[in-house]
């Protein structure tokens, strides 16, 4: 693991992180009804199933690399498009109405942080999309367990961030204004990651 991969993995886990969506939805809304303790817990297994969902699919790509390199290449470009995909998307975010936040209940703040990660495919797709760019023949088990760790330890910290600013309703008003210039410049630093990443296939 150089660092230079790494810091890679870490812009990107930053950037899946902030963005917002269901989980931002359920850390606010435990955060909102049942005050600070609900959304650290929620924050916290919310970033567990990050972590297992990041090692799972790094064992995965690993058993693709020994079994099929050709389709570990495709792999490589499909994640590189997708993750140019978020770029343009996110680009194209247009300003939407505030809305209310879904009902979550409060007493179930680890069971809902977990599964919102756990029922979401779309997690497990952007992991392969982003793990497919760096986990190669050479990469150890101790580098993978690293990768992981690193996703698990920025998600919960990003939603820690929000449940510990969010305490008071206040806040979220001002995150509402934001969100769409946040998913606009998120799109602009994936468009020139995912072009970066082709650069590298390219080379490789």
């Amino acid at each position: 693991m150089t660092l230079a991969t790494w810091l890679t993995v870490v812009t990107i886990c930053i950037l899946g992180a902030m963005s917002p969506g269901p989980s931002l939805a359920v850390v606010l809304k435990q955060t909102l009804s049942g005050g600070r303790r609900h959304g650290v817990v929620a924050a916290l297994s919310h970033g567990l199933g990050v972590g297992l969902y990041a090692f799972l699919s790094i064992v995965g790509l690993a058993a693709v690399i020994k079994a099929s390199p050709v389709a570990f290449g495709l792999l490589q470009w499909g994640g590189a498009l997708y993750l140019a995909w978020l770029g343009v998307k996110g680009l194209r975010a247009r300003r939407q109405a505030a809305t209310e936040l879904p009902d979550v209940a409060t007493t179930g703040a680890a069971r809902d942080g977990f599964l919102v990660v756990f029922l979401n495919p779309k997690i497990s797709i952007f992991f392969i999309a982003l793990f497919s760019q760096v986990v190669g023949v050479d990469t150890s088990f101790l580098a993978k367990l690293g990768y992981a760790a690193t996703a698990m330890a920025i998600d919960a910290g990003w939603y820690l961030i929000v449940a510990w600013l969010f305490s008071s309703p206040r806040w979220l008003s001002a995150l509402q204004r934001h969100t769409l210039w946040f998913e606009r410049l998120f799109g602009v630093i994936l468009l020139g990651l995912a072009g970066r990443l082709v650069v590298g296939i390219l080379r490789s």
